[in-house]
């Protein structure tokens, strides 16, 4: 009985480790893609405050004409 009670608990021990790792992982999976997420916002806010910088200096140079 003593074996397979070892058994047994290696088993459940075995099992939550795999739990525990997968967790891990879905986490740092869920965190990856939010810093994707925010670098492509910020990459998207720079665009745009360059393409506002561009189109006032095309105003300002078309005004002086």
């Amino acid at each position: 009985m003593d074996s397979q009670n070892a058994s047994f608990n290696a088993g459940q021990a075995k099992g939550q480790a795999q739990e525990k790792a997968s967790n891990m992982m879905d986490k740092a999976s869920d965190v990856a893609h939010s810093a994707q997420d925010s670098m492509q916002q910020g990459g998207q806010q720079m665009k745009e405050k360059a393409q506002g910088a561009a189109d006032s200096i095309k105003s300002a140079l078309n005004s002086k004409n």
